[in-house]
């Protein structure tokens, strides 16, 4: 098999199933129209929510965790935010009580910011209720320390990485993906946003950006020297997209140069023919490779 057709063949297997997929988008809807229900009095399952996270710029290759915002008329932060007590804790309660007249045997609970509906097969969604501005960024909860209000703008996020996923020939999303296995893979700690900003940051400079999975192997090279000489004592980078602020989980700059060098070794045993270069690419992106 070629190196091409190697990549072709991992970027493959890191794509969700289509049953998958499924399962995924008819709890989301579900959950929407519940919602709309309760909040709005409208029989819609697809209005007023948005996935976000991973999942919603296409970039996961895991569904344990799929984040949606669900969008609440404003009278209702006026409602809660005049609450007595925490009215953010009381907002959350509100919505995972809504969810629970429709999956009235799943797991369902508040913790923090969101409202976890944790079903049996692993698949877990995290809904945040939220208050839509004007610009298109959003208002939620947050029930720590006695409750408070927080801006996040994740639509930019996901515009971005869509529209230099069309310019790079479906590269982006394929990269941040594999990005996401070398974490699995080596234990790396870095969050999902944190990594979707490094691989668009690279990839929109890259000179081969366009190009077919024959440049993989140069890609995986590339970017792990792109990501190792990144300032490991760097408190935090702004988002794709958003400009907010995303931090580090740890550090991450020897397990980037560690990959680096296993690329390099990689693509020597491709260019004489051995076999052995998947151990090298095995080592960076795991098992799925």
């Amino acid at each position: 098999m070629s190196c091409s057709d190697k990549f072709k063949s991992f970027c493959s297997n890191l794509r969700m199933s289509d049953s998958t997929v499924s399962y995924v988008r008819t709890r989301y809807h579900n959950i929407t129209k519940r919602l709309n229900k309760d909040f709005r009095g409208i029989d819609n399952d697809y209005l007023y929510s948005l996935y976000v996270g991973s999942y919603g710029r296409g970039t996961s290759i895991h569904v344990s965790d799929i984040d949606m915002l669900y969008i609440l008329p404003w009278e209702y932060f006026y409602q809660y935010d005049s609450h007595k007590g925490n009215g953010q804790s009381a907002l959350l309660q509100a919505v995972k009580n809504s969810i629970s007249n429709t999956y009235r045997n799943t797991d369902i609970g508040g913790d923090g910011q969101v409202v976890k509906v944790s079903f049996s097969n692993g698949i877990e969604f995290e809904v945040v209720p939220c208050f839509e501005y004007s610009d298109g960024s959003f208002y939620y909860p947050d029930t720590h320390d006695g409750g408070s209000w927080k801006t996040t703008n994740p639509k930019p996020e996901i515009d971005t990485i869509n529209f230099w996923n069309n310019i790079t020939n479906k590269n982006l999303k394929r990269l941040c993906r594999m990005i996401r296995a070398w974490k699995d893979n080596c234990n790396v700690p870095m969050g999902g946003l944190l990594i979707d900003t490094f691989a668009y940051r690279f990839l929109k400079d890259w000179e081969n950006n366009d190009k077919s999975y024959f440049y993989y192997d140069w890609m995986t090279r590339d970017f792990f020297k792109f990501l190792s000489e990144q300032n490991d004592n760097q408190s935090y980078w702004t988002a794709v997209g958003s400009g907010q602020r995303v931090y580090p989980q740890g550090k991450f700059i020897a397990k980037a140069k560690t990959a680096y060098n296993n690329a390099i070794k990689a693509i020597e045993k491709e260019n004489m023919g051995y076999a052995s270069a998947n151990n090298y690419w095995r080592a960076i992106y795991g098992t799925r490779f």
